[in-house]
Protein backbone atom coordinates (compact mmCIF):
# COMPACT_ATOMS: atom_id res chain seq x y z
CA UNK A 1 0.00 0.00 0.00
CA UNK A 2 1.05 3.48 -0.97
CA UNK A 3 1.12 6.56 1.34
CA UNK A 4 1.92 10.32 1.01
CA UNK A 5 3.78 11.85 3.78
CA UNK A 6 4.14 15.79 3.93
CA UNK A 7 6.43 18.02 5.61
CA UNK A 8 6.10 21.10 6.39
CA UNK A 9 7.70 23.73 9.04
CA UNK A 10 10.75 26.61 9.15
CA UNK A 11 13.80 25.25 7.43
CA UNK A 12 16.30 23.93 9.51
CA UNK A 13 19.39 21.11 9.36
CA UNK A 14 18.45 17.38 9.31
CA UNK A 15 14.50 17.32 8.56
CA UNK A 16 15.16 15.30 5.82
CA UNK A 17 17.57 12.94 7.47
CA UNK A 18 15.32 12.62 10.62
CA UNK A 19 12.26 11.85 8.40
CA UNK A 20 14.18 9.37 6.16
CA UNK A 21 15.47 7.59 9.24
CA UNK A 22 12.10 7.06 11.34
CA UNK A 23 10.61 5.71 7.68
CA UNK A 24 14.06 3.42 7.64
CA UNK A 25 13.71 1.94 10.80
CA UNK A 26 10.51 0.81 10.15
CA UNK A 27 11.06 -0.98 6.65
CA UNK A 28 9.04 2.40 4.65
CA UNK A 29 10.49 2.53 1.04
CA UNK A 30 10.73 6.24 -0.85
CA UNK A 31 9.39 5.61 -3.77
CA UNK A 32 9.16 9.48 -4.47
CA UNK A 33 10.83 12.74 -2.51
CA UNK A 34 10.26 16.46 -3.79
CA UNK A 35 11.22 19.15 -1.32
CA UNK A 36 12.11 23.10 -1.46
CA UNK A 37 12.45 25.95 0.37
CA UNK A 38 10.99 29.27 0.24
CA UNK A 39 11.99 32.04 2.15
CA UNK A 40 12.63 29.97 5.21
CA UNK A 41 9.58 27.38 4.71
CA UNK A 42 10.58 24.06 3.87
CA UNK A 43 8.08 21.62 2.40
CA UNK A 44 8.41 18.23 1.24
CA UNK A 45 6.34 15.63 -0.10
CA UNK A 46 6.93 12.00 -0.34
CA UNK A 47 5.21 8.78 -2.12
CA UNK A 48 5.93 6.08 0.01
CA UNK A 49 5.50 2.25 0.10
CA UNK A 50 4.39 0.77 3.60
CA UNK A 51 3.35 -2.33 2.53
CA UNK A 52 6.55 -4.74 4.42
CA UNK A 53 6.24 -1.45 7.16
CA UNK A 54 6.85 -3.13 10.76
CA UNK A 55 4.02 -0.87 12.21
CA UNK A 56 0.50 -0.33 10.81
CA UNK A 57 0.08 3.46 9.09
CA UNK A 58 -1.39 4.46 12.45
CA UNK A 59 1.00 3.75 14.49
CA UNK A 60 3.38 5.13 11.58
CA UNK A 61 1.04 8.55 11.66
CA UNK A 62 1.56 8.77 15.68
CA UNK A 63 6.10 8.50 15.37
CA UNK A 64 5.71 10.89 12.33
CA UNK A 65 3.80 13.47 14.36
CA UNK A 66 5.82 13.01 17.88
CA UNK A 67 8.63 13.76 15.47
CA UNK A 68 7.14 16.91 13.88
CA UNK A 69 6.00 17.84 17.34
CA UNK A 70 10.35 17.70 18.24
CA UNK A 71 11.42 19.04 15.55
CA UNK A 72 8.96 21.46 15.56
CA UNK A 73 7.60 21.33 12.14
CA UNK A 74 4.07 19.29 10.58
CA UNK A 75 4.52 16.04 9.50
CA UNK A 76 1.46 13.94 8.22
CA UNK A 77 1.08 10.30 6.58
CA UNK A 78 -2.33 9.58 4.43
CA UNK A 79 -2.73 6.54 2.36
CA UNK A 80 -2.48 7.83 -1.11
CA UNK A 81 -6.17 7.15 -2.30
CA UNK A 82 -7.40 9.66 0.33
CA UNK A 83 -4.49 12.32 -0.37
CA UNK A 84 -5.49 12.14 -4.31
CA UNK A 85 -9.36 12.48 -3.08
CA UNK A 86 -8.55 15.23 -1.16
CA UNK A 87 -6.47 16.79 -3.55
CA UNK A 88 -8.34 16.48 -6.85
CA UNK A 89 -10.11 19.55 -8.66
Amino acid sequence: MNAIVTVVGRDRVGIIASVCALLAENNVNILDISQTILQGSFTMVMAVDVGASKAPVGDLRDQLEELGKKMEISIRIQREEIFDAMHRI
